[in-house]
């Protein structure tokens, strides 16, 4: 099949360029396009050859399948706990065995506790496709508070190919249940203990490793090369405790070693246009919140990425409220009457910026489950 593509210098009359841009007759500018069209000759490309009409579409769908190759993981978590680096580690460690990778985050505010997520495409032959990840082979949560966020789309794109591993110190079946899934669900244990989620030690390396094993196309070397690459500027000890976490997480997983399976690729033509939805109009004050309103949306609960909430113990608070205030960078921090100022907890992320700046140390940091806890007991 022959298709050949000629380039050729060509000068368009009026009566062709109106023909050609038609649409644009009512238009004010057309006038000034036909003058424009017209006024020096123009480079023509003509493809010739059988089935030359298809040629474009042929390529669209070379292209989704190109794009479809290979393994696709998720790694959600919360800033601060190392999922930027474990994103980093995989995809240096599948690169290490013999992959093409991309790896990336994804994430709004850089702040810490804030969700957010990775994600990481491995496959043998070059990715063209430039996107996030719409139907993963396998999602990790690194947080077991994350699905319970809505804006964290922990379970989006999944489906009955898709293998979840969330790292939690609850059974399996539970979480099950809890999420209503059909899919396979897998745990990776932890520490029970820990007061700040946003501090779980190494997670983001045990994530990695997780990853790594459940493909099972990487080996222990790769992945612990991949770690020692990474973390290289650190002191010795840290990058030793790294490794140690990584060992563990590829230990309690052996029974699953290349449990995530490569989904079936879907032929070209299998894809199906997408369907409009009707939307409705949301009003002026929800779709595009006033921009002299505090710095945060009022219509969105953003405090529900808190893992850490900021107490103010008013006996020792000496009403200073200008610097707490003036440095949320959330406008989250209000005054009373009385010169106190008074945390807005449904819009509070939990930066712990006011913690650090009050001058008389009013100001306690305490876990949100511990909060919670305590208003739940309260009478």
């Amino acid at each position: 099949m022959g298709q050949d593509l000629r380039l050729y210098l060509h000068n368009v009359d009026k009566a062709l360029a109106e023909k050609h841009y038609e649409a644009h007759l009512e238009k004010p500018f057309f006038p000034e396009l036909l003058a424009y069209i017209t006024s020096t000759p123009i480079i023509a490309a003509v493809l010739e050859g059988v089935d030359a009409g298809v040629f474009e579409k042929a390529a669209d769908d070379r292209a989704h399948l190109d794009a479809l190759r290979g393994p696709r993981r998720g790694v959600h978590g919360r800033g601060g706990q190392g999922m930027k680096t474990a994103s980093r580690v995989l995809g240096s460690a599948f690169f290490c065995a013999g992959f093409e990778v991309q790896d990336a985050p994804r994430y709004g505010a850089e702040r810490r506790g804030a969700p957010i997520f990775a994600f990481v495409r491995a496959a043998r032959e070059p990715i063209n496709e430039r996107g996030i990840i719409r139907c993963p082979d396998l999602v990790i949560v690194a947080d077991d508070s994350l699905p319970g966020v809505p804006a964290a789309g922990v379970l989006a794109g999944m489906d009955e190919h898709s293998v979840l591993l969330i790292n939690t110190h609850e059974d399996a079946q539970l979480w099950r249940e809890r999420l209503n899934l059909s899919g396979p669900l897998l745990v990776l244990p932890a520490p029970a203990d820990s007061v700040d989620r946003a501090a779980l030690p190494y997670i983001g390396t045990a994530c990695a490793a997780a990853a790594a094993r459940l493909s099972g196309a990487i080996e222990l070397d790769c992945l612990m090369t991949a770690l020692r690459q990474e973390l290289a500027v650190l002191p010795d000890p840290v990058v030793a405790d790294n490794l140690a976490a990584a060992q563990r997480a590829w230990d309690a997983l052996a029974p699953y070693q290349g449990r995530v399976k490569q989904r079936e690729e879907p032929g070209a033509r299998d894809y199906a246009p997408p369907a409009w939805v009707d939307l409705p109009l949301d009003s002026a004050r929800r779709a595009v919140p006033a921009i002299h309103a505090a710095v945060t949306s009022v219509e969105v609960r953003t405090g529900l990425w808190r893992t850490m909430r900021p107490v103010i113990d008013y006996e020792r608070c000496n009403r200073c409220w200008w610097v707490c205030s003036t440095f949320c960078p959330d406008g989250a921090i209000t005054v009373d009457a009385q010169g106190y100022p008074q945390i807005d907890y449904d819009h509070c992320k939990g930066c712990m910026v006011c913690v650090a700046q009050c001058p008389p140390h009013a100001i306690e940091a305490i876990s949100e489950q511990q909060a919670q806890a305590a208003e739940g007991a309260e009478p």
